[in-house]
C-alpha cells in the first residue's frame, strides 16, 4: 500500500476553487472533475462549465473521491455510492448524539 504524501493545501482554507484549480488540487484532470459533476459526486456553484466554482464541502468531497479511486481502485459510480453512505452514516451519528443528549 502506498504511503500518503503530506499536502500543504487544505480545503478548509479557501472559499472556492475553479474547475482547473480543483483538478490541480486533486492531482487529476478537468475531465475527471466533469465526470464527478455528471455523477453528482460534487456540485459546482455556477451552472456553465467555464464558470464552475466549487465550495469547500465539494472540494473536500472531490479530494475524498480522488483518494478512494486511487487507494481502493473504485470507479466513479463506486465512489459516489461510498461517499453517499459515509454522509448517511455521519447524519445518523449526529442524530444519535442528539438523542443520547436528550436521554441524559
Amino acid at each position: 500500500m502506498k504511503k500518503a504524501k503530506p499536502r500543504s493545501a487544505r480545503a478548509d482554507l479557501v472559499e472556492t476553487l475553479s474547475l482547473s484549480e480543483l483538478s490541480v488540487f486533486c492531482d487529476t484532470s478537468d475531465n475527471w472533475v466533469v465526470t464527478l459533476v455528471e455523477y453528482g459526486v460534487v456540485n459546482p456553484v455556477a451552472r456553465t462549465a467555464t464558470e464552475w466554482e466549487f465550495a469547500p464541502p465539494h472540494i473536500a468531497r472531490a479530494r475524498k473521491a480522488a483518494r478512494l479511486m486511487r487507494d481502493l481502485g473504485l470507479n466513479v459510480a463506486g465512489v459516489a455510492l461510498v461517499l453517499d453512505l459515509i454522509d448517511e452514516r455521519d447524519a445518523l451519528a449526529r442524530k444519535l448524539a442528539v438523542m443520547e443528549g436528550y436521554a441524559n
